[in-house]
């Protein structure tokens, strides 16, 4: 990291003054141990499971959207295909745990069980299963790692994930649940006052550890959650830089670096999502994130748009001359 501040200082500008695009190259330069890191070959991870908790009236959609836009992903129709295309960045769509057998061409199947079942009744899942979604996440990054990707974005899609997400994260962060819950994909202040309701009481019914993320996810969280923790696990372990989406991707995070504190050094925000518990979450990961459009979209189009902010710091990292190719005595900090 030192051989890579000591080139951005050697460039044509003020010593500095790119600011957080500075501190993403030596971030990645530390990551990967490459003075000159790639970063072209990017992956958007999206971890699609259906949540049983959606019986509640949790959310303003039908459970049948999260197969519908699962299926569309691999039409090139959604945002985050439109946006990703823009970072010349891939994605990968995963069925951990769609209430439907998708059999369909660009899905991969790494399903764990038909959807979860209604943590306002009990537990999401046994513990096995959200171990064994965990593992789906890191085995899909090592597969992605074996074809070259080097940068990961994470994104997911499930009806009813913004209430399993304020669930667990306000069970590790040991906060009230109403200063988590958001409106999601629209609800009216009934429906946000009945899924305050509703999360409340699934945590009284489950009792999760808040020491042990796993038994929070098993209890209160989603396959997508556990999914996207193990793609975190997974980026630290093949030492590949990742970046948070939304709110759900930032309580992935929360648990993975909950299991292992060191997996945060390997994790990049990307933007603050309109959720409200998104931004208690991010300050509890002690991140900032790089933009905030008011996004609530979900699906991984926050990290393709934050993929191009880094393209753009590797741009001015490898591209720009020197102040000895411009003949220019450097800047001395006074």
């Amino acid at each position: 990291m030192d051989e890579a501040q000591s080139r951005l200082n050697s460039l044509t500008k003020p010593i500095g003054s790119l600011g957080k695009l500075e501190q993403v190259v030596k971030r990645i330069v530390g990551i990967t141990g490459e003075m000159y890191p790639k970063v072209d070959k990017k992956a958007i991870i999206i971890m699609c499971a259906d949540n049983g908790v959606v019986e509640e009236g949790v959310s303003s959609c039908p459970k049948s959207v999260t197969a519908s836009v699962t299926r569309n992903f691999t039409k090139g129709i959604t945002a985050v295909n439109v946006l990703s295309k823009c970072a010349k960045a891939n994605i990968v769509v995963v069925d951990i745990g769609v209430d439907e057998d998708l059999n369909c061409e660009g899905i991969i199947n790494r399903k764990i069980r038909r959807g979860t079942a209604n943590i306002a009744k009990g537990p999401a899942m046994e513990r096995r299963e959200a171990i064994r979604a965990i593992e789906a996440g890191i085995e899909t990054v090592k597969d992605l790692k074996d074809k070259g990707v080097n940068l990961l974005g994470t994104g997911e899609m499930g009806v009813g994930n913004t209430t399993t997400s304020s669930a667990v994260s306000s069970v590790i962060m040991g906060v009230d649940i109403g200063l988590m819950v958001g409106r999601g994909a629209g609800l009216t202040d009934e429906g946000l006052t009945n899924k305050i309701k509703v999360i409340t009481n699934a945590i009284e019914i489950n009792r999760p550890d808040p020491k042990d993320p796993i038994d929070v996810l098993a209890k209160v969280g989603g396959l997508d959650i556990a999914g996207l923790v193990g793609c975190y696990i997974g980026a630290a372990r093949y030492r590949i830089p990742i970046l948070i989406d939304g709110f759900i991707s930032a309580t992935a995070a929360l648990c993975a670096v909950a299991l292992k504190p060191e997996i945060r050094n390997f994790i990049f925000p990307s933007h603050g999502s309109a959720e409200p518990g998104s931004k208690k979450v991010l300050d509890a990961l002690g991140m900032e994130p790089f933009l905030n459009l008011e996004m609530r979209v979900g699906e991984g189009t926050g990290a393709a748009i934050a993929f191009q902010l880094i393209d753009c710091a590797f741009a001015a990292y490898t591209k720009m001359g020197t102040f000895g190719d411009a003949q220019i005595e450097q800047y001395i900090p006074l």
